[in-house]
């Protein structure tokens, strides 16, 4: 058969029929409609590293990035308890890592009440503060009902993602730090991001236009991963259209983060980027083994089974340099280290989409001039970006007190106001914003309704 149509064919279209024909011969599954689980209740979660939905199917690094593998639906639960009235929807998707190597990784898809696939919807993917390498901090396994996922961010921060369904927003929740945690990589959370986005614009049951507006919204180690998205949608993704990202305390500079919060009562994070970088590059790997004393090496081992929580109790006010043969700052020093610390820093692109930042001046985490830093660097690069630097707020208060001011700029976004439309004060604290409590108000009843499992309706703000 190819011989008689090779006459009729380029070289080119027979290449492209023998790469389908392998692909399908492979593993036929995702190929045209990938499988789909309906919910199954009553059952407990399953760990990511031990369930085999997260498994992607034999010749899926044929598919195009954003491919979805596979599909299911779940029951979701606050805090892992209660159980949640909302549709929510899990895709296996084709990505890549920072080296461009195909892997695959999940996003939950939350659906707002009253959707119906003939309607036009808004899309938001928010990136939770995942901040760990164990799996049970991954959004896709700790915002499940009756995950064991005490410790994880994502439980608590079910609130945002339940105040953007109230919006009327599809919700995409991508595990951007892949199958393997790599918490603080560069790059690669942003690919994650984009191709989440991708997976949840194809996938023919939500019925969303593939040029449905998409907005980006994270909060520190959630700030970090949709700064990356930001950062690499031109090139990645530019078929998307978001038209705006928010960027909490996006970190900014991990190395200078580190530095900051070794020995601190949050010492647990920079130990716990430490052991995440030295799986994504063997170079630290090498440095780590060398330099680093027997306790050290067990402790760091150690991270990879604790949630975000559980590693800051446990590494409370811990000095590296104690764990480590020679001075931590001649370690630090070394060019495999520093190399490191080059490569995980934000700025090397200016993002094309409107940003929002938001940071704590007289925040204990992130420092305030590594943002400043950061968003001069933006700004100068031609990036539209309104900054709001909040002079009263710490770093865990500053999130919920601006979830109003980011839920009424994504709306402007969406609505296609102008940038200095409804112009945020960038001067004034959250606190004396009138906004923050009309909007604390509101958020309190959407709290109030996921504490007693009920609905959250769409009422925007």
């Amino acid at each position: 058969m190819l011989r008689n149509l090779s006459g009729k064919l380029g070289s080119s279209d027979i290449k492209e029929f023998m790469a389908i024909a392998n692909v399908a011969a492979v593993n036929p599954e995702w190929i045209g409609r990938a499988p789909h689980d309906e919910l199954q209740r009553g059952g407990r979660p399953v760990l990511p590293s031990k369930d085999p939905f997260y498994d992607p199917p034999a010749g899926f690094y044929h598919a195009e990035v954003g491919t979805v593998l596979r599909s299911r639906d779940v029951e979701l639960g606050f805090m892992g308890l209660i159980p949640q009235r909302v549709t929510a929807t899990q895709l296996l998707y084709r990505t890549i890592d920072r080296n461009g190597n195909p892997q695959a990784t999940v996003t939950t898809v939350l659906i707002p009440a009253g959707h119906s696939p003939d309607q036009p919807r808004h899309v938001v993917s928010y990136q939770c503060a995942i901040d760990a390498i164990s799996s049970r901090c991954f959004p896709s396994y700790a915002m499940q009902r009756r995950a064991r996922a005490l410790g994880s961010l994502a439980q608590f921060e079910y609130l945002m993602v339940a105040a953007a369904l109230a919006e009327g927003w599809v919700v995409s929740v991508p595990d951007h730090e892949g199958p393997d945690g790599m918490w603080g990589a560069p790059l690669e959370p942003g690919y994650r991001v984009l191709d989440g986005l991708r997976a949840t614009l194809s996938f023919e049951r939500f019925g969303l236009a593939s040029d449905s507006k998409v907005g980006l919204w994270g909060y520190s180690g959630g700030g970090l991963a949709s700064a990356w998205a930001a950062e690499v949608h031109a090139d990645y993704a530019p078929e998307l259209n978001i038209v705006g990202a928010v960027l909490g305390s996006p970190v900014g500079d991990l190395g200078n983060t580190f530095h900051r919060l070794n020995g601190s009562y949050m010492a647990g994070l920079p130990a716990m980027v430490v052991s995440a970088l030295a799986k994504t590059f063997p170079d630290l790997d090498r440095v780590i083994e060398e330099h680093t004393t027997a306790e050290g090496r067990s402790k760091l081992r150690g991270l990879e089974r604790m949630t975000t929580m559980e590693a800051i109790v446990r590494w409370f006010r811990t000095d590296m340099d104690r764990l480590v043969h020679k001075p931590l700052a001649e370690v630090l020093d070394l060019p495999e280290v520093r190399e490191v610390f080059d490569a995980i820093r934000l700025g090397r692109t200016v993002p094309t989409p409107p940003l929002l930042i938001v940071q704590a001046v007289h925040d204990s985490v992130i420092a305030v001039e590594d943002i400043d830093t950061l968003a001069d660097l933006y700004s100068q690069g031609g990036a539209q970006v309104t900054y709001h630097r909040d002079m009263f707020s710490g770093h865990m208060l500053l999130h919920p007190m601006s979830a109003p001011m980011t839920l009424r700029w994504l709306t402007d976004r969406f609505a296609g106001r102008p940038v200095d439309a409804h112009l945020i004060r960038t001067k004034w604290p959250t606190l004396l914003n009138p906004i923050t409590y009309a909007g604390m108000w509101r958020l309190g009843g959407i709290t109030a309704r996921v504490a007693a499992g009920g609905r959250v309706g769409v009422r925007p703000l």
